[in-house]
């Protein structure tokens, strides 16, 4: 699911070692989106880490890694291999067009390329790129909050672990669940209890707004939030804030033993990930310690490594 606002436009990367098909392929397309530039395949790999773009334009005779080469490695990676492909070559014969299909793009076209061709192809995958991510993004979107679901918490939590594996760096799960909502449901009924739901997940989300932090409704009552590049420090403060806007809700709970307003209890774990390692002994841990939270007295929280 794309944090980008749907209206900002369109992000083409083309990557050519010649210059002048830089701008030629560039004055075809400034109109359509916006235009992004890598003279190797290198260039273009370590662009793509850092900028989500919509489409690729790749040339196939490069030095170093070719195009068919730069192609599998971004169909190899689960961060990029979803972004649409179009080799721009001078290689004209059905063979090369199945070697670069065969690797995973989209489109084939041959130099000197022809501006109306380009342009139309350009949008007809651009627009497809557009509708895919929304049902991706629909898809990925619990139906009561709003907010993300469990699918695209374990898609993120995949992600993540792997970035985070890869730059040594720390990466936090926090579970979280509200303090005794079943007696809250069963008292107020269930309207209501969908009303709190939504309400925390509308107070949670307004902590969590980090571009690489991800909030999702886990099940129930409960949630779980991932924090990239947050160690234990960092992780007790973003908490601190949650349960703040939490009870800052003062959302009535006459039926809860800890609080007259709907509270909250977390399972903080941290870790800077390996390979090696499996991000559900992450969840586990978090989980281990919401349960220490609960069983702790709730409205609380408890961290552990």
């Amino acid at each position: 699911m794309s944090n980008r606002n749907s209206e900002e436009p369109s992000r083409i990367l083309i990557v050519d070692d010649e210059l002048v098909n830089l701008e030629v392929l560039a004055a075809v397309l400034e109109e359509q989106a916006e235009i992004h530039f890598a003279t190797s395949g290198q260039m273009a790999i370590d662009l793509l880490s850092k900028i989500k773009i919509d489409l690729i334009l790749l040339d196939v005779l490069m030095p170093e890694l070719d195009g068919y080469e730069v192609c599998t490695i971004l169909k190899n990676d689960p961060q990029m291999q979803n972004i649409p492909v179009i080799f721009v070559t001078g290689k004209t014969n059905q063979k090369d067009e199945a070697t670069g299909l065969t690797c995973g793009a989209i489109d084939y076209v041959t130099k000197p390329v022809n501006p109306l061709i380009v342009k139309a192809r350009v949008q007809n995958h651009l627009e497809l790129k557009r509708y895919r991510d929304k049902l991706e993004s629909q898809s990925f979107i619990d139906g009561l909050t709003g907010i993300s679901n469990r699918r695209y918490f374990d898609v993120k939590l995949q992600d993540e672990w792997k970035r985070c594996a890869r730059d040594k760096s720390p990466l936090t799960i926090i579970m979280a669940d509200i303090d005794y909502f079943k007696p809250y449901n069963d008292f107020y009924g269930h309207v209501a209890g969908d009303n709190c739901l939504q309400k925390v997940a509308n107070a949670l989300s307004s902590v969590i707004l980090r571009p690489a932090d991800y909030l999702a409704r886990y099940g129930g009552e409960e949630f779980a939030i991932i924090l990239s590049g947050s160690d234990g420090e960092g992780a007790s403060h973003v908490v601190k804030n949650l349960q703040q806007a939490v009870r800052g809700l003062k959302e009535p709970h006459s039926k809860s033993s800890v609080s007259d307003y709907v509270s909250m209890s977390f399972g903080i774990a941290f870790i800077v990930p390996t390979i090696n390692d499996k991000p559900e002994t992450l969840i586990q841990a978090a989980d281990k310690y919401l349960y220490q939270a609960k069983e702790g007295g709730r409205d609380r929280f408890v961290i552990g490594p």
